[in-house]
């Protein structure tokens, strides 16, 4: 069988190119110090108050083998305040205030609480981001990465909570794109964000559930 060389060159071609590009791409995916990746999101971070975004949340739950996929806006001001919305047909809100969530789902108007181990406040963990990092935080185990320009910090309490660990995907000026939330009862919520909006003025009055 003769082999048609004219035909055969744009394959290699491709072939060599599609190489050179995942070569290229693992090459700049590496593992750094968890120091460095908490600096890196201390330094980026420092200049934001407050910022708001779209967001799309893949929640997956242990009971289920399909995801839910749902749409929303989430908004925080430092140190302590975490507001996310979900529009329908998954209608919910969710107010963390430090380490107290309340979440009121549907046509709900009593809100359901849930109170955090005291380690796993939003207050403790920015007030431990307000100096430069020069030693790991008490209570967590962190590992980080950085791939393309694109830093993965992920966080592990070490004590028993409702939370297991949480990764949060930011670009070096602080911007987070993507948050990663997974619980002990085996819940995963994947959060990409859209349209961050840094420094808006946020107030207390943005942070409600009515």
């Amino acid at each position: 069988m003769r082999i048609n060389q004219a035909r055969l060159l744009p394959t290699v071609f491709i072939l060599l190119l599609v190489m050179l590009l995942l070569d290229s791409t693992i090459c700049t995916a590496r593992t750094i110090s968890p120091l460095e990746g908490l600096e890196a999101f201390r330094r980026g971070f420092s200049g934001i108050t407050d910022f708001t975004a779209d967001l799309t949340q893949e929640k997956r739950l242990s009971l289920m083998k399909r995801a839910m996929v749902m749409n929303g806006s989430l908004r925080f001001k430092k140190p302590d305040l975490f507001f996310m919305e979900i529009n329908p047909p998954f209608s919910s809100r969710m107010l963390l205030r430090d380490t107290v969530i309340e979440q009121v789902a549907g046509r709900d108007k009593s809100p359901t609480r849930i109170a955090l181990p005291p380690e796993q406040g939003l207050k403790q963990w920015f007030s431990k981001l307000a100096a430069p990092v020069t030693s790991l935080p008490d209570g967590a185990q962190v590992r980080a990465d950085l791939t393309n320009s694109v830093y993965t910090l992920t966080i592990s309490p070490t004590g028993k909570g409702q939370i297991t660990d949480i990764s949060i995907v930011f670009l070096e000026n602080g911007t987070i794109r993507k948050l990663v939330i997974n619980e002990s009862n085996g819940d995963r919520a994947t959060m990409t964000l859209k349209n961050v909006r840094r420094n808006v003025g946020l107030t207390e009055k943005d942070f409600r559930l009515e």
